[in-house]
């Protein structure tokens, strides 16, 4: 059987371009990642107690004594000390992370926060006994890797967002 040039480079492109499913996948991945680690930032003590600290808490005292220089100063003078806003502002992020990755819902900027998120939780405690620095690496790969597919335009709500006629260009430029 002879392949026509036409066919081979139809193949190739096939070959090339990323599966909607991986896309929809890696997305959804990022979503629940999000998602399962909620759990230890419990409001309204984000894990300060009489008994001590735990939780968001604990994790931010590990930053102030393995963070990096500079980082860990913030998280002593600025963090620790309004640990209940801090807590809410980093439960309001990971949720809104969760849900907008899940569902497919400006996908592209919930990316871009996602792998902000990623670092800053890697300054924080990536020298900390216990924690795989690489981890945080792998966890902002991963959103690199949605917002540069575009992951919420395969079986997400931004594929129906872009169908709307006359949308912004900052609505194309999230989704």
């Amino acid at each position: 059987m002879t392949i026509t040039q036409d066919q081979a480079k139809s193949s190739q492109h096939r070959l090339d371009a990323p599966s909607p499913g991986l896309s929809a996948a890696l997305r959804i991945t990022a979503g629940l990642l999000w998602l399962s680690n909620i759990n230890w930032k419990a409001p309204p003590g984000f894990g300060k107690s009489a008994r001590g600290c735990g939780g968001l808490c604990g994790f931010v005292r590990s930053g102030t004594e393995h963070g990096f220089p500079g980082w860990s100063w913030l998280l002593e003078h600025l963090v620790l000390p309004h640990l209940t806003l801090f807590g809410y502002v980093t439960l309001l992020i990971e949720v809104s992370l969760a849900v907008l990755l899940l569902s497919g819902t400006l996908t592209r900027g919930a990316a871009l926060l996602g792998a902000f998120q990623s670092l800053v939780i890697g300054l924080s405690v990536a020298n900390a006994p216990g924690e795989w620095y690489w981890s945080y690496l792998l966890m902002a790969g991963l959103h690199v890797a949605v917002f540069a597919l575009a992951a919420g335009r395969s079986y997400g709500v931004d594929a129906m967002l872009r169908r709307r006629p006359g949308r912004p260009r900052w609505l194309d430029a999230l989704t």
